[in-house]
């Protein structure tokens, strides 16, 4: 079954690593393992992108997301953003603002989170999280 997927900055940025070494790694063979619809990033993703020293030149970001869907926020993810935070704040598991607006995005959409940061994100309730890699 093909499956839509959204793809966490820790992926992006290892895929780009291992094309700049020239062989494949955890996240190529994580690629070629799936039998994939469509491959998404979020809006928070693409800002985080833009602001690393990678990509950083409008033409080379634009080029680097061209592959990707960038999926916006919208009334819902940002219900959604504000009820992960609520839970994980009562219960004294915040993660970082962006990862929240990752899994809130996750979340609306009805895809998974493809990432190495598992336990992080596991944190958050009925999120879908795959699980590449090592390192958490």
């Amino acid at each position: 079954m093909e499956e839509a997927l959204i793809l966490e900055t820790t992926f992006l940025v290892d895929m780009e690593r291992e094309l700049g070494r020239g062989r494949r790694g955890p996240a190529h063979r994580f690629l070629e393992e799936q039998s994939i619809a469509s491959l998404f990033v979020t809006f928070t993703v693409a800002g985080e992108l833009a602001a690393g020293p990678d990509v950083n030149e409008r033409a080379r970001w634009e080029q680097f997301l061209r592959p990707f869907h960038v999926l916006p926020a919208d009334p819902d993810v940002c219900w959604r953003y504000g009820r992960i935070h609520r839970h994980l704040q009562d219960n004294r598991m915040l993660i970082g603002a962006n990862d929240m607006w990752i899994a809130a995005t996750a979340l609306a959409n009805g895809m998974p989170v493809v990432t190495r940061n598992h336990r992080h994100f596991r944190r958050v309730p009925d999120l879908r999280v795959l699980s590449y890699g090592t390192s958490g």
